[in-house]
């Protein structure tokens, strides 16, 4: 077994492998960038080595001094983690030549299926079922055409060495062939530095269904059961589980099966993931293999009781599994939810800046987290925008999903933007719930964006009673004796008015609707209400913006102003102030790199007319015009670093005809 191992990767998966060599007694050495110095994955490994500035051409995507890192400090083996240099092969070959261990499989395996193309042919000859398409390297838009005529719409423009939903693009005619092809080639070759693209056959109403192996080169390849990742935003998965509430024990050991072909046909060893895609028939097709260490895998981990990391570095050490195909059970449902720095009201632009506050849910058997981050770390633009992972699990589904609800609103973060809210909707979603999911599911029922969970009116009123509760404990902490108050409590354009009243263990507020007994210890300054009402558990966030309470609960947002009576009638004569008109502006939506402006000074645009292009994250953001309207002025040039907000271009609005 190793003495130290490498951990060639930054944020929660260098977080992840360090606590894994710990359990093992195997001492860790972190790298880091500038940008990373005080990072959390830096201050958890034994040794850490500076290698380079923040950008990760310049750092984490530096082999050469990545390996000279493992050499000066006595490492003898590496792991990559996911992502980075994960998947390159030449990494795997120069670290076998400096007479290290690479944590992982072997380079002929990972450049075999790193290739979209050659992999494809690959898995067609080990046995596995394949999406119609056309394999080889499309040279231009015109070629790119007439294949996609011959293979028939919808198609998939993907990058060959795409990943991560980069360099990927759905076509349904022509002209979207032309554009997408545009796009995914100059994605790919950003990202990956490679802008060859193949098309292959969209499948409708699709699942993507991916099965965990796990092979140590000696034995026959093992699965270890499937994730359900259907749940995507512009194909970057959000919310994974396992196993798959749509597949049935046919369908699932048919899966794992051609998995292992293809496994077994490359000669893989260590962990990995087949990726297909299924329709509704349950019919499968080979979409990728991931010859690494999935950002998912914790749910595979939560279900099977293995470390897969642990298994990457004995199989590496040269040990064999322990274990076979028949060994192997499913325990439970396990669900994750990916927690970024992005803001859904803001179609997820990423959201960078300084986590002020901090507080994960308390992690035990049922709930995991996985983080990179604590309070005080910095999301910057040079790296995904990933704060954490948080994972949970339960007996069967409903249990799984009902304790990711409640980690979620125990997952407190303030200083940058982030997804929770949306995340708890989508928990929240009957169709969700029922299982009956594709990757459509966020662009169909959320097409036009998120601002929020919309409340029933009970919910309301349960909410207006919390508020009402933390202003009696807030008067009672700074001194004031509570026995009896009434007070009115304004949501939006509604009014609860409330007496209250000393409870056992809490208070009674009584409305025109019912009484709703509150109980909960709640103090000032407290982030989180915990207590129950009416007799059932509830969790809620609490902030202030002003006067007003901002209570967040299962991915809803309510702003509720706490006030006496008096105070109430003589609020409402106050008149709404008027939010500045900025419709004449096209606002950069998101920090990133202005790639390109598509207008001039003078010219007239059309509704939904190609403005500019921003790129933030390696992904490239088409900005369009929401209305007619005139250019007046161009504030900011292609090249130029944009903050959020910052305007781009100036209008005049079109008179109406």
């Amino acid at each position: 077994m190793f003495d130290k191992i490498l951990i060639a990767n930054r944020g929660e998966i260098a977080c992840r492998v360090i606590r894994t060599c710990r359990r093992m007694g195997i001492a860790s050495v972190a790298v880091f960038s500038e940008a990373d110095s005080d990072a959390l994955h830096v201050r958890m490994a034994d040794e850490a080595v500076l290698i380079g500035p923040a950008a990760a051409a310049e750092s984490y995507l530096r082999s050469d001094k990545i390996i000279e890192a493992a050499r000066s400090t006595g490492a003898q083996a590496i792991h990559p983690g996911f992502g980075f240099l994960s998947e390159n092969a030449e990494f795997v070959k120069a670290v076998a030549k400096a007479g290290l261990v690479f944590i992982g499989p072997p380079a002929d395996a990972i450049a075999a299926m790193g290739d979209k193309i050659q992999s494809k042919t690959l898995a067609e000859k080990a046995g596995v079922n394949t999406v119609p398409g056309h394999v080889g390297d499309i040279s231009d838009a015109d070629t790119a055409i007439s294949i996609a005529a011959d293979v028939g719409y919808p198609v998939m423009i993907k990058a060959s060495a795409g990943g991560g939903g980069k360099g990927m693009r759905i076509a349904r005619n022509d002209q979207e062939v032309r554009d997408g092809f545009s796009s995914a080639r100059n994605e790919a070759k950003s990202s990956f530095g490679d802008d060859r693209i193949f098309i292959e056959r969209y499948v409708e109403e699709p699942r993507h269904i991916e099965i965990q192996v796990l092979a140590d080169g000696k034995t026959a390849p093992l699965y270890l059961w499937e994730r359900e990742c259907s749940i995507q935003r512009r194909h970057q998965k959000v919310i994974e589980e396992a196993p798959s509430p749509f597949l049935d024990e046919k369908t699932r050991k048919a899966m794992g099966e051609q998995a292992c072909q293809l496994a077994a046909a490359v000669d893989y060893h260590s962990a990995g993931t087949v990726e297909f895609i299924v329709d509704k028939d349950r019919n499968f097709f080979f979409l990728e293999m991931n010859t690494r260490l999935q950002v998912e895998h914790p749910v595979t981990e939560m279900i099977t009781g293995l470390d897969l990391v642990e298994w990457m570095i004995r199989i590496a050490a040269g040990e064999t599994l322990d274990f076979g195909q028949k060994d192997l059970k499913r325990q439970g449902w396990a669900v994750e939810t990916r927690v970024y720095a992005e803001d859904p009201a803001r179609n997820f632009l990423p959201s960078i800046g300084r986590l002020r506050r901090y507080q994960e849910p308390a992690t035990g058997r049922d709930v995991r987290v996985d983080s990179g981050v604590d309070e005080g770390s910095e999301i910057t633009m040079f790296y995904d925008p990933m704060i954490a992972k948080l994972v949970t699990w339960g007996t069967d589904r409903r249990a799984a999903v009902a304790r990711m609800q409640t980690a979620l609103d125990s997952f407190y973060v303030r200083g940058i933007n982030h997804n929770m809210n949306f995340l708890s909707a989508v928990m929240a979603h009957p169709r969700f719930r029922e299982g009956n999911i594709t990757t459509n599911f966020i662009a169909e029922e959320f097409a036009d964006g998120f601002s929020g969970r919309e409340l029933r009116e009970d919910e309301r009123r349960r909410l207006a009673a919390v508020a009402a509760f933390i202003d009696w404990r807030r008067q009672e902490c700074h001194g004031t004796p509570m026995h009896a108050a009434e007070r009115v409590v304004r949501v939006g354009q509604e009014q609860y008015a409330f007496a209250l009243e000393r409870a056992e263990k809490g208070i009674r507020a009584t409305s025109t609707e019912g009484t709703t007994t509150i109980e909960g210890d709640w103090r000032p300054g407290w982030p989180l209400f915990n207590g129950e009402v009416d007799g059932t558990a509830l969790t809620v966030q609490v902030d202030r913006r002003g006067p007003a309470l901002v209570l967040s609960h299962d991915g809803s947002v309510l702003e509720a102003l706490v006030m006496r009576p008096r105070v109430a009638e003589l609020a409402r004569t106050i008149p709404e102030k008027a939010a500045p008109d900025l419709s004449r502006y096209l606002l950069s939506p998101m920090p990133g790199l202005l790639v390109s402006v598509k207008v001039e000074t003078g010219q007239e645009v059309k509704a939904g007319e190609e403005l500019a292009v921003v790129e933030a994250m390696k992904m490239e953001n088409v900005l369009r015009a929401v209305s007619d309207g005139t250019v007046v002025k161009i504030h900011a040039q292609p090249g130029e670093s944009l903050s959020v907000d910052q305007a781009i271009i100036e209008f005049e609005e079109l008179p109406a005809n």
